[in-house]
């Protein structure tokens, strides 16, 4: 699994390249903003490691540059605290984020699990084709449509979707939905999960009615809902 890493710190880069690699993975490190997204849209890596903080071209703006045609799954790097870098990179399409001083271990376990979910996603033997009302996401091919209109989604996202369509018309804890969705369980400060939900609401837009499509069941968790189950 080759994994692309973005970030000016050349010693922590060193670090980062030394374990992944006993771990099994092919690791290039890019120093600046631009050569990170031009090396990254020439080798399509499985995954990229991104900091917020580079040269020549902000974190954020290589996402933006990157997203642009790539779906490729994004890491960022954020300093420990600032909550706000970490909202925007989730907002902008980054698929987690991992707050500067951060374990080694903890980053790998955040690899596979991203990468658990595409492999799993490519390798699916259920259905391929999951409908509810007007939305419709298409397994094998990664796309979404919602009244026709195709919808763009990160990996993140669209996990997170199809296990609230998979269970459509029953709540979902929040614990679980990150388990199956993200591959991890939820902590206190973790709201990659309540943002990743705000992108997917916004981009699908209400119900044909004016209803919520995805609701939060206070203390509960979520639902995404059926139309039959719909207000009128």
């Amino acid at each position: 699994m080759a994994v692309l890493i973005i970030d000016d710190d050349a010693e922590l880069c060193e670090l980062v390249t030394e374990y992944l690699e006993s771990e099994g993975f092919e690791v290039e490190a890019k120093h600046d903003g631009p050569s990170g997204v031009d090396h990254c849209l020439a080798t399509d890596p499985e995954l990229v490691i991104l900091d917020v903080m580079l040269p020549g071209l902000g974190g954020f703006a290589v996402l933006n540059r990157i997203r642009e045609s790539s779906k490729v799954p994004v890491i960022m790097l954020t300093a420990r605290g600032e909550e706000v870098d970490r909202i925007v990179g989730l907002e902008m399409g980054a698929d987690d984020y991992l707050p500067k001083p951060f374990n080694p271990r903890e980053l790998v376990a955040r690899i596979r699990a991203i990468l658990r979910r595409t492999t799993e996603d490519e390798e699916s033997n259920g259905a391929s084709l999951l409908e509810v009302g007007d939305l419709e996401m298409d397994l094998g091919a990664h796309e979404v449509r919602c009244a026709e209109a195709e919808v763009e989604l990160t990996g993140a996202e669209f996990m997170i979707l199809e296990v609230l369509l998979r269970e459509a018309g029953t709540v979902i804890s929040r614990d679980e939905l990150s388990r199956r969705a993200l591959g991890r369980r939820t902590s206190a400060y973790d709201r990659s999960l309540d943002v990743h939900l705000s992108n997917i609401r916004r981009k699908l837009g209400p119900l044909a009615g004016g209803g919520d499509r995805i609701k939060t069941i206070r203390g509960v968790g979520y639902l995404y809902v059926k139309p039959s189950t719909a207000q009128p």
